[in-house]
């Protein structure tokens, strides 16, 4: 006994509509009545694959900013979308101790040199005064001692007002160079430690779009490949971009990968952050599809009636599907090039049936 199914998709699911039992010897009045049914011709076409992803623009060059000392924020200055120029001040920590020390290491440099000029004097005083015979060498070997000593203190109060000065220099945060503000992570009345990043500043005007794709896709583009872009906000801004970077790591948790597209002429209007679709259409191999009606099942799976084009008599021929798209279906194997299969009215057949063509099919 064999078992016709007829089935209908709908947004390429399959709905079975009804199963119709026939006999699987046909009958000689069966067989003389030939069957008016529709048919194709099987033929591989070439195909693709479109993939549409979210993703979001990124500075392509972007460095962290964080003071080198820890300590309390006083003022943050600027924020996201902010241009700045190189060495402005981007952030303050508060910094009262080191202003103290600052003013102690400079008042230790003014008494050093002053004890400096002032040994310098003796110093000198001593050698006119040995020259001409009205000191002792003991005592002009002493003052030059001295001069010495204040000579090294001199050079050591000035070590500690240069640290004193970069202390107090490192609680101003400032921009290494030209960029925009991309992101603000700290506010004023934070207490951060030492490196805690602060601000992101972007360099450059360079911009890429950034996917998180699943982790086969990477593999099957070509190194040159081209992105089609749009914002999802504005979808009518449209660019593309050519794959820069793909990360050799693969999120353990989304299993995918990230896919960094360069964009080099973004239009007007596209910013850091904005959200960004890409539209991915790749070329596939060649594949057969055939209209969902023609489908059979039968107790080992999914079949279709193959006409023989000599005497129109259908055959029972077993296939394995790849697919379900809008109303076809994919044939991953089973059926061989150019091979007719009955369509319409495939649910009214059986083996060995007599059919007729409808004309033009």
């Amino acid at each position: 006994m064999l078992f016709n199914f007829a089935h209908l998709v709908r947004r390429g699911q399959p709905v079975m509509l009804a199963i119709l039992v026939a006999a699987s010897i046909s009958t000689p009045g069966n067989a003389g009545t030939p069957l008016l049914v529709s048919a194709v011709q099987v033929q591989s076409k070439p195909a693709t694959e479109t993939f549409s992803l979210s993703g979001e623009i990124v500075a392509r060059d972007a460095v962290g900013l964080s003071f080198p000392m820890g300590g309390r924020i006083l003022s943050v200055t600027v924020r996201e979308g902010d241009k700045v120029e190189q060495g402005q001040i981007l952030a303050q920590l508060e910094s009262v101790q080191q202003e103290q020390t600052l003013l102690s290491a400079e008042a230790a440099v003014t008494a050093a040199k002053a004890d400096l000029r002032q040994a310098e004097e003796e110093f000198k005083r001593q050698e006119a005064f040995l020259e001409r015979g009205a000191t002792t060498r003991i005592r002009r070997d002493e003052s030059q001692r001295l001069y010495f000593i204040s000579k090294a203190n001199v050079e050591r109060a000035a070590a500690e007002l240069n640290r004193a000065r970069k202390a107090y220099d490192d609680t101003f945060l400032r921009a290494p160079q030209t960029g925009v503000i991309i992101d603000r992570l700290a506010d004023p009345g934070e207490v951060l430690s030492a490196a805690h990043p602060v601000l992101e500043l972007a360099l450059g005007e360079a911009i890429d779009a950034v996917f998180n794709v699943p982790e086969l896709m990477p593999a099957k583009l070509p190194d040159d490949f081209t992105v089609s872009l749009a914002l999802i906000e504005n979808p009518k801004v449209t660019f593309s971009g050519k794959i820069r970077k793909i990360s050799p790591l693969v999120n353990a948790k989304s299993g995918t990968v990230e896919v960094s597209v360069g964009v080099d002429n973004p239009p007007a209007g596209v910013r850091f952050g904005d959200a960004v679709r890409a539209i991915i259409t790749r070329p596939v191999p060649p594949r057969m599809t055939i209209p969902y009606t023609a489908l059979v099942a039968y107790k080992e799976g999914t079949a279709v009636w193959v006409i023989d084009p000599a005497t129109l008599s259908v055959t029972l021929a077993p296939i394995n599907l790849a697919k379900h798209l809008d109303g076809l279906v994919i044939v991953s194997d089973g059926l061989a090039e150019s091979t007719l299969i009955a369509t319409s009215g495939a649910q009214l057949l059986y083996q060995g049936r007599s059919v007729k063509l409808k004309e033009g099919k």
